[in-house]
């Protein structure tokens, strides 16, 4: 079993980065497909961003693409996701999860694990 502790929220305007990061123990990372996922309040949780162990293939939302990069470093047992041009919509609490299926995920029920969140809070 893996636990994964996510660090890098805060509150930023409108146009910042910020790069999150999710740190895996328990188990390597590199067993896993990892995503990033988030919930805005009153919103049901959706996808964001997905990668392969390898890190040789991803995938992102379209309300994301060209804004948000998903990558790994197996060796640090850490998934990132740098997240640039931030809108005030992009505002949630921010999850990274862990698939230990052989594809890309897209659905909260295609993970198996999960961690607390961080939160990101976007001004206008």
């Amino acid at each position: 079993q893996v636990q994964l502790v996510e660090s890098g929220g805060g509150l930023v305007q409108a146009g910042d980065s910020l790069r999150l990061s999710c740190l895996a123990s328990g188990r390597t990372l590199g067993a896993y497909i990892m995503g990033w996922f988030r919930q805005a309040p009153g919103k049901e949780r959706e996808f964001v961003a997905a990668i392969m162990r390898s890190g040789t293939r991803t995938h992102y939302a379209d309300s994301v693409k060209g804004r948000f990069t998903i990558s790994r470093d197996n060796a640090k047992n850490t998934v990132y996701l740098q997240m640039n041009s931030l809108k005030p919509e992009d505002t949630a609490v921010y999850y990274c999860a862990a698939r230990t299926n052989y594809d890309l995920g897209y659905r909260i029920y295609e993970y198996d694990y999960w961690g607390q969140g961080t939160q990101v809070t976007v001004s206008s």
